[in-house]
């Protein structure tokens, strides 16, 4: 399914009519795996008319990489394509045939062509810049490495500076739910996004016809199933002590966001954890995280730091299926009673705080607030922790929301809390002690305020966010 991905084509289509720095483009696309490049491509490709070469390399032999791309080229079996020394040879080859044509080639999976030849990199700067920059031709480069292949931007790759576009292409956001599962309703398209955000392939895995519930135990909890399978694939395909990195992502799963707490849960000495992270980092499996309401100037130096898991499915997988793998051969129900007595509260702390404050992001860019948001985020402290947080540094201004995932109607007491209670301890950790900063609110619910709690909230202009309207409002 091929959805949601406007902008994306819109930047595709764009380099079609550049006329610099000239006709011909290389442009690099990359993103985590499941996110949909391959499809995005290709559609993209077929959409343009123009005559089209899609070759994906594998983990093999340089030669063998080379007669199977060449095969592709040609359109013709691998056996009948001609055999090249070297990744330069492959290349001549090809700008004699090109000509002046106008042709689109995908190279997806790069890296693997990079670690079967170091020269590979090398080979393809030499070709652009003595014969390929002057042609027709759009080259675009596709992997899944995402830290390898933003390296390919940097100073010292052999192609910096000869991009002419890049893209990394992001999951789907929550608006592309019902197009997967377009029966759900918001409770449903909610604790969907807290178990497989917006990757495209899990959403795809799914059956629609199934009710939320009936997906975790027939398909997520499946045994041999493409869900179990998928966090030990990633790791495995990324790192090389696979067994160090999933204690670090089973330790933040569940619920060690410090250093010191990682450390304790997985006894590996901060030095080295320290490492761990940092790789995790830059594959994009963890963040760190920093209370919006650290000055910019401190950011760097700030100590307030929380490790989180980036990806839903991970968050999910490290949270209530890794934990009880030995018992999914056994009691395969029990595990799936675990997940439902604790989902409520999972799916509370990660997407409905996550989609109240991409709705705060949103109506901040409509100017439908108060005040223009520079910063969304939450806050934390020793005192208080504060769901949603949006703030403007130069205004001193911010807002504080609270977010309730459960059915009961929020009472009076939960608007009293954040407004008399949280309020003046997050006023102190700013500058100034929060003096002359506006203040104002946002009540993100489930279930709906009490008469009583909503009477308050008017008297403070909060904004009431319940799950009907946050639902319409990201959808649309």
């Amino acid at each position: 399914m091929f959805v949601n991905r406007e902008q994306e084509l819109a930047f595709l289509n764009s380099i079609l009519i550049r006329a610099q720095p000239g006709p011909a483009q290389l442009i690099l696309l990359y993103g985590r795996r499941r996110v949909g490049k391959t499809v995005l491509a290709r559609h993209w490709a077929d959409s343009t008319g123009l005559p089209t070469t899609y070759w994906a390399a594998e983990p093999e032999t340089a030669g063998l990489q080379r007669r199977k791309l060449y095969a592709r080229i040609l359109d013709v079996a691998m056996t009948q394509a001609p055999l090249f020394e070297s990744w330069a040879d492959l290349w001549t080859a090809f700008a004699k045939m090109l000509g002046s044509e106008r042709r689109v080639l995908i190279l997806d999976e790069i890296p693997y062509a990079a670690e079967a030849d170091p020269a590979f990199l090398s080979s393809i700067q030499h070709a652009w810049d003595q014969v390929l920059k002057e042609s027709g031709l759009i080259l675009l480069l596709s992997g899944s490495h995402v830290h390898t292949m933003e390296t390919l931007l940097a100073r010292g790759s052999p192609l910096f500076g000869r991009f002419t576009g890049q893209w990394h292409l992001q999951p789907l956001e929550y608006s592309a739910l019902p197009y997967f599962v377009p029966k759900w309703n918001a409770d449903e398209r909610v604790a969907l996004y807290a178990i497989v955000g917006g990757v495209p392939a899990y959403l795809e895995w799914l059956k629609p016809n199934l009710s939320l519930v009936n997906n975790i135990r027939d398909v997520i909890l499946a045994p041999g199933g493409l869900f179990l399978a998928e966090p030990e694939l990633l790791l495995y395909d990324e790192v090389r002590e696979p067994r160090m990195y999933r204690a670090v992502l089973q330790a933040i799963g569940n619920g060690a966001h410090t250093l010191d707490d990682i450390a304790n849960a997985t006894l590996i000495g901060k030095t080295h954890l320290s490492s761990y992270l940092a790789r995790l980092q830059e594959l994009g499996f963890v963040e760190r995280r920093l209370p919006v309401t650290v000055p910019p100037s401190k950011l760097f130096k700030s100590r307030m730091g929380r490790y989180h898991l980036t990806d839903a499915f991970l968050r999910f997988y490290f949270r209530f299926i890794a934990p009880q793998r030995d018992e999914l051969g056994y009691h395969p129900d029990s595990v799936l009673e675990v997940i439902k007595a604790h989902l409520r509260g999972f799916v509370g702390s990660t997407a409905f705080e996550h989609l109240s404050r991409q709705w705060v992001a949103r109506m901040s860019q409509k100017r439908q607030l108060p005040f223009h948001l520079q910063h969304v985020g939450s806050h934390w402290s020793r005192e208080v922790q504060v769901d949603v947080v949006g703030i403007n540094w130069q205004e001193k201004a911010i807002l504080l929301g609270e977010c309730k995932w459960g059915k009961e109607i929020v009472p009076r007491e939960t608007v009293v809390e954040l407004i008399q209670t949280k309020t003046p301890r997050v006023l102190r950790t700013l500058p100034d002690a929060g003096k002359k900063w506006s203040v104002h609110y946002a009540f993100f619910s489930r279930g709906g305020l009490t008469p009583a709690a909503m009477t308050l909230a008017y008297e403070y202009q909060a904004a009431l966010v319940e799950l009907a309207r946050l639902d319409h409002d990201l959808l649309s």
